[in-house]
């Protein structure tokens, strides 16, 4: 399945914030903002995985957007989500509904069998509960560490020269979040807000912007 959300944005001057959002908003802030020959350096990144994007600002306003991609973005979601909620194109007709449920031997300790059993709904329904809350656990994890993989692109390439990243980067693999905030306090507004929001995927609108 294919996830046409819209994909999002930052743009950075220097250690300031200048535009949040569609490709197109921060596309026409940073040729602006070069327009006005400012010195510092102009950044845009990607909010979903923190890494530098390339835009092509030659030419007018007009000739520089029709470069740009679509602005939704497609990237793979669950493909399993329609036979786990035992929906389907067809038309359900009466009695119990078809839940895609597939039959395979499983082998445990008597032990297990027996504990199974007691459980309220019997061995299936248990079984089926257990793993489901395993791959919850495991997306959970896998989704905490794209978002601190994506801090981290951040964070070198705009804090890598500043106080506390070494320790800033280990304790944000570490999940450990009131440390990160402690150790990325000192650093400017918009760097460390930013990289906070990507680290535990706060929205965007809770930070305020220090443009202008």
């Amino acid at each position: 399945m294919i996830d046409t959300a819209p994909l999002y944005y930052t743009s950075f001057n220097g250690h300031k914030r200048i535009a949040s959002g569609s490709l197109t908003v921060n596309a026409l802030a940073v040729k602006h903002a070069l327009a006005s020959d400012v010195p510092s350096p102009l950044l845009t990144f990607s909010d979903q995985t923190g890494q530098v994007v390339d835009l092509d600002l030659r030419g007018s306003d007009a000739e520089m957007l029709a470069r740009l991609p679509p602005e939704d973005g497609q990237h793979e979601t669950n493909q399993s989500a329609l036979i786990e909620s035992g929906e389907s194109g067809a038309p359900r007709g009466r009695g119990r509904p078809k839940l895609g449920v597939v039959a395979r031997e499983v082998t445990l300790l008597p032990r297990h069998w027996d504990w199974l059993a007691a459980q309220p709904g019997g061995a299936s329904v248990t079984l089926r509960k257990l793993v489901d809350e395993a791959r919850r656990t495991n997306m959970d994890r896998a989704r905490q560490r794209r978002a601190n993989e994506s801090a981290y692109h951040f964070m070198s390439a705009m804090a890598g020269d500043m106080a506390g990243f070494e320790e800033a980067s280990r304790v944000l693999f570490a999940n450990d979040a009131a440390k990160f905030r402690q150790l990325t306090d000192t650093w400017p507004a918009d760097i460390r807000d930013y990289a906070r929001c990507l680290a535990y995927e706060l929205p965007l609108t809770e930070v305020p912007s220090q443009a202008a």
